[in-house]
């Protein structure tokens, strides 16, 4: 196979990516990008918006020309069911028409499990903060290629309120932590074959920090933090992490993504 065509699709509204911007250094899809890069240099990416019509539909119009496919993180969240978090579920219906390979992250997991029949509900145990603490692979994820090199147990950039509450039909989990069960899963919908992330392999903790910083008001108006002191500890935690994060382990799985796409 020559280079890798990967189509990445962009998890934010405009005012929400100019916050990642602001706050993490660039978009959700152009952060992704970047890594894609610093794996496979010779990747040809293309991003598109679903909130954007005439791009969704010149991407459906050009499907075969993907090797795989890469929904972000955003800032949305599904049950509010705006009309732009509907169009987001409508491509990704679309693009399970088509046979394709899907990498969906945090709120790409979210829009494809809703697509797929799953159901998206708030973490009835709480939120990831900028961190996940010890994921842990299960026995199919063991055997699942994702997974392969990675840590059985491993933290990672993470940051989510929502949560797959009811997976898609014949969905097989592969990894889980305290606060969400589903952290890695594995499905099927229409033609497509789809691995979905909780969690964030594309993101470092430094840009969580700086995210977490940005959206400080809101999480003490949610009560994610009672007082300066639980904050301040948890920043410290996530600092304390961040001298533990090994490049390699963090985005095993877009790798092995990436390799699966040349089988």
């Amino acid at each position: 196979m020559s280079n890798l065509n990967i189509l990445i699709v962009e998890g934010n509204i405009r005012e929400d990516s100019e916050f990642f911007i602001k706050a993490a250094g660039s978009s959700a899809a152009d952060n992704l990008k970047s890594l894609i890069l610093k794996i496979e240099p010779s990747t040809n990416t293309e991003i598109i918006n679903p909130g954007h019509d005439d791009e969704t539909t010149n991407a459906l119009k050009n499907m075969n020309k993907y090797n795989g496919i890469m929904f972000t993180g955003g800032a949305m969240r599904i049950n509010d069911m705006t009309d732009v978090i509907k169009k987001h579920i409508n491509f990704a219906s679309n693009c399970f028409t088509q046979k394709k390979k899907i990498l969906a992250i945090c709120w790409g997991l979210q829009v494809c499990s809703t697509a797929a029949g799953g159901k998206v509900n708030p973490g009835k145990n709480g939120a990831h903060i900028g961190i996940a603490s010890d994921v842990i692979i299960n026995n199919e994820g063991e055997k699942h290629f994702i997974y392969k090199d990675k840590k059985k147990i491993f933290t990672s950039p993470a940051f989510n309120f929502d949560e797959v509450s009811e997976l898609p039909k014949n969905a097989i989990l592969l990894s889980s932590d305290e606060v969400n069960n589903v952290m890695g899963v594995s499905f099927n919908a229409g033609n497509s074959e789809i691995i979905g992330l909780q969690y964030h392999p594309d993101y470092e903790y430094f840009q969580m920090l700086k995210l977490i910083e940005g959206r400080k008001e809101r999480l003490f108006v949610n009560k994610n933090f009672l007082n300066e002191e639980e904050y301040e500890s948890h920043i410290s935690y996530i600092k304390s992490q961040n001298e533990l994060l090994d490049f390699n382990n963090r985005t095993c799985e877009v790798r092995n993504w990436l390799n699966y796409l040349r089988n």
